[in-house]
């Protein structure tokens, strides 16, 4: 680890403030023809939120918590925050690392489940930052996947239990979706169901529900689902008064958690008469911190294209996740469209 001078723990950054908001928002889209009016939409939701989102602020508390747990174990070296979409942008950061004498870093993406959509373009905005600064830009090698580590689901389970709801409530775990086309390259299903049983079973349950948010794209194209409303309402219907949602595809209690889950889901718990009991996310959890330093201790993944791959390589097409008792669903037939990109928040 000694060839490692610095770790570079990249994220998905938000806007400070209302005028960041809409050079956010084109930033996240840039390339993929999304209409003007379809973000003047999304950047109403940060109106909920005083026009910004709390993301920048707990990856930066999220950084500083690894930084203080390395100088603990006498590991002195600095960990500098890179942001796809908002300052501080990847680019400048490894710019500042270059300046500061940092030669190779150690990355680690707030992308805990792999897919295109996700670890993917973290991997490509460094290899497209490093390109160009040119000579001299730090060399960045990625840890391992993390998402099966027993800490990340035991800082879940924390959060559980800091959350009070009826024994007997049913549990669903949410995550952010993304077209079916893509689910079907990756592994994103598979590791959120790793995840979401993992977290179960340490309460001894084994029933419990996947579901999405954040849906968008072409209404025409297939995504995966159930959505989480569509539960909500499906509970209520049961004679369900109580609901526990516990939100694990993301590490941030940023504005896709805070207005999907307690904005939208819970108006629609409101209105069937449910009562939606929402954990927070693992955010800067002591748990989720001694998971980062247990990675840097780790060092880097053996196999570099592994680790920052998100492609199925040799195995057959998984089962299809988003509509299991559909006979002939969107997602099989030949005149699917091509997936779309998920949308806009955090």
């Amino acid at each position: 680890m000694s060839a490692y001078d610095a770790i570079f723990y990249v994220s998905f950054g938000g806007p400070e403030k209302s005028a960041d908001v809409m050079p956010f928002l084109e930033n996240v889209t840039k390339g993929r023809g999304i209409p003007r009016e379809r973000l003047l939409g999304v950047a109403e939701h940060y109106e909920h939120f005083g026009g910004r989102s709390p993301i920048n602020e707990i990856t930066a508390r999220q950084a500083r918590g690894l930084e203080a747990a390395l100088s603990a174990a006498g590991d002195a070296r600095p960990v500098f925050i890179g942001q796809r979409n908002w300052h501080p942008f990847i680019e400048e950061a490894l710019r500042r690392m270059k300046d500061a004498g940092v030669k190779k870093a150690l990355g680690i993406c707030t992308a805990a489940y792999r897919c295109e959509a996700s670890h993917e373009r973290y991997v490509e905005a460094v290899a497209q930052a490093r390109a160009n600064i040119g000579a001299g830009a730090p060399v960045v090698e990625f840890v391992s996947h993390w998402y099966d580590q027993p800490l990340f689901a035991e800082a879940i389970a924390a959060r559980v239990k800091e959350k009070q709801f009826p024994e007997n409530a049913p549990w669903v775990f949410t995550a952010h979706s993304v077209p079916c086309a893509m689910a079907k390259e990756s592994r994103y299903v598979e590791e959120l169901k790793t995840v979401a049983a993992a977290v179960a079973a340490k309460f001894g349950r084994s029933d419990w529900t996947l579901a999405y948010t954040s849906r968008s794209g072409n209404p025409r194209d297939a995504w995966l689902e159930p959505d989480v409303n569509k539960i909500v309402r499906a509970e209520a219907a049961r004679g369900t008064r109580d609901l526990v949602v516990i939100p694990i595809g993301f590490l941030a209690d940023h504005v896709e958690v805070l207005y999907d889950l307690d904005v939208e889901a819970r108006a629609t718990a409101d209105e069937v008469g449910l009562r939606l009991h929402r954990v927070e996310t693992v955010g800067d959890h002591p748990l989720f911190v001694k998971l980062l330093a247990d990675l840097v201790r780790r060092g880097p993944a053996a196999d570099q294209a592994a680790a920052v791959s998100s492609k199925r390589t040799g195995e057959p097409p998984p089962k299809c996740y988003c509509f299991p008792d559909d006979a002939e669903p969107p997602c099989r037939r030949a005149s699917a469209a091509a997936p779309g990109r998920p949308g806009p928040k955090r």
